[in-house]
């Protein structure tokens, strides 16, 4: 007797893990037709472990999963619902393909886990695609003494008329979300509304990518913490299977940096270069898709590319790698986060006073310093402000002798006054660098940095209709002339010093940057550019900043900036620019 509760205890353990309950009783069908145990390969334990944290944390599940093909997450999936759902009472569990087929391949699936199920539930017949765990009597005493669960999984096809929304759901599986018909948001959202957010409830949604579609936007917001999902990312070298021999063949450099940037081995590099020959008919972009290495590579943009993607992904994977760290004392990591802190006061009717700006680092800043200011070394920052299809102010600062991002701002629904001080503030701390912000769609923040009359502002020429001359006027312009000149400084400077950009950010919109059916370069739709028109902004306007370090630019012992106070401060504005530079050269240069 007590053996047999202990075998009773013991079952009842492995009935309520999971992975216990899969690995122990639950079969599928291989690639070679084979029914063999179900057993979890390294990306699926590492999925599993994800869900697990949630459940822990008493967290309704909700996962959204961007993979490679044929990893098997839907088998997973699959499996985690029958768990669940054959081993409770009153559930009910909803799969939802893109197509006809899949959802026949994974009704099938689930009947099979229920055919080879040692202890499995009691089924009800039914002709849909449908498991039912009752009691199939038709003896109402029997079915009444004994019900079984009441639960069941059913299978469908999305594009139906207002499909799932009837039910009370309290599992959902929408695989293929980036490839259902119709409206993918109304389906979808009419599934959500189905089941109730308690700790009891799962939702995963899994799909490879198509495109800029809906599935790529709810992708974006779980990542940006958006929305309650836990964005969930497997690429392709996580499946050990996928490798095939080398025998000494020469990598490309392609190969070569994927390589080093991922820590492939040569048999994966043979698998890649297979697979793109033979799966992709030789599409590098649809490999790409199909068997991403990374989140950005799986979302292939419609139009034509500005730029390398290959390269782009290559140095967005090294960025990932980058620490730089300061020498000094404290060793600071960088990129740093932050926001610059000032005073200020009113100077007179014509203009303000800032001073005593120092860099504050804050995790939710939107100032990032790749590298700090030397001194002598002139700046540029090009700024991109927020208009007509823009949701950010961003401002870019490259070393102006050898281009290089050193720092950058983005900045959504900001105030144009506090964006422009925080620009006065980073213009000022890289040895007041020149700065050209553009004028297209407001000239506000322009007009506060000359009354807050910033010393070194960049000066563009516009023709007089009046006087039928040309007048000087402050702020960049982007229209028909000099935007396809900006746009191929870019190209230039993507293709030739790509390894200057530290910004992921920046890199993520040189990759929706495209060219429309017309021939012009733009973000894809729903994507932004705003970062990118900064640092092309600053590449234009290089030309009216030195390219050269000032010998002798003043700094205090140690080559360390000196925080002015506002009367040096209203002194240096009051004086002509011989003033100004003997008064740099008598107290140091600001911070």
């Amino acid at each position: 007797m007590l053996r047999k509760r202990g075998m009773q205890v013991k079952q009842y353990d492995v009935l309520r893990d999971a992975k216990k309950y899969m690995e122990a009783f639950l079969q599928i069908k291989r690639k070679d037709g084979k029914i063999v145990p179900l057993r979890l390969n390294s990306a699926q334990r590492r999925l599993h472990e994800t869900i697990c944290e949630q459940e822990k944390a008493g967290k309704p599940i909700r996962i959204i999963i961007l993979k490679s093909r044929q990893m098997g997450f839907s088998t997973l999936t699959e499996a985690l619902i029958y768990h669940r759902t054959a081993t409770r009472k009153n559930v009910s569990s909803f799969i939802i393909t893109h197509k006809d087929e899949a959802t026949a391949n994974l009704f099938r699936m689930s009947k099979l886990y229920q055919e080879k199920n040692p202890v499995r539930p009691m089924l009800k017949n039914s002709n849909a695609k449908e498991l039912i765990f009752e009691n199939p009597t038709k003896n109402a005493r029997e079915k009444e003494r004994k019900p079984g669960l009441r639960s069941r999984i059913k299978c469908a096809t999305a594009g139906g008329q207002g499909v799932g929304r009837s039910d009370t759901l309290t599992n959902v599986h929408a695989s293929e979300l980036a490839f259902w018909p119709g409206d993918i948001a109304e389906t979808l959202s009419g599934l959500m509304q189905a089941v109730p957010n308690t700790p009891e409830s799962l939702v995963i949604i899994e799909s490879t990518a198509n495109g800029f579609n809906f599935f790529k936007k709810l992708w974006d917001d779980a990542a940006a913490g958006l929305n309650d999902f836990v964005p969930f990312f497997a690429a392709w070298y996580e499946m050990d299977e996928y490798r095939m021999p080398y025998h000494g063949e020469e990598l490309t450099t392609e190969e070569t940096e994927l390589k080093a940037a991922f820590g492939l081995d040569n048999e994966q590099i043979m698998w890649r270069r297979w697979c793109i020959r033979n799966n992709c008919g030789g599409d590098l972009e649809k490999f790409h898709q199909e068997y991403p290495t990374t989140p950005e590579e799986a979302f292939i943009a419609t139009g034509a590319a500005v730029f390398d993607r290959a390269a782009v992904l290559l140095r967005m994977a090294a960025v990932e790698q980058e620490s730089v760290q300061d020498g000094g004392a404290a060793c600071r990591q960088y990129p740093r986060r932050g926001r610059f802190t000032y005073k200020e006061k009113a100077a007179g009717l014509n203009h303000i006073l800032i001073w005593d700006s120092f860099f504050a680092e804050n995790e939710r800043g939107e100032v990032l310093l790749f590298r700090e200011p030397e001194a002598g070394k002139p700046y540029t920052i090009g700024g991109d402000t927020a208009g007509e299809g823009s949701d950010y102010f961003t401002a870019q600062v490259i070393d102006n002798i050898t281009g290089e991002q050193v720092a950058r701002l983005r900045w959504q629904d900001c105030d144009e006054d506090e964006y422009s001080k925080q620009v006065y503030c980073l213009g000022m701390y890289y040895n007041t660098a020149l700065v050209a912000l553009e004028v297209n769609f407001s000239t506000h923040p322009q007009k506060v940095l000359e009354y807050l009359r910033y010393p070194r502002l960049y000066v563009r020429e516009v023709f007089d209709t009046y006087t039928g001359k040309f007048r000087q006027s402050y702020g960049f312009r982007t229209d028909s002339i000099t935007r396809p000149v900006l746009v191929a400084k870019l190209v230039e400077f993507m293709r030739d010093n790509i390894g200057s950009i530290h910004d992921r950010d920046t890199l993520a919109e040189a990759l929706t940057f495209i060219r429309n059916e017309k021939g012009r370069a733009e973000a894809e739709i729903n994507e932004h550019d705003d970062l990118l028109l900064g640092l092309g902004i600053a590449l234009m306007a290089r030309g009216q900043q030195t390219m050269q370090a000032e010998a002798g630019k003043a700094a205090d012992a140690g080559g360390k900036k000196v925080k002015w106070h506002a009367d040096m401060w209203e002194d240096y504005y009051n004086a002509n620019e011989e003033g100004k530079k003997r008064l740099i050269m008598k107290w140091g240069e600001p911070s």
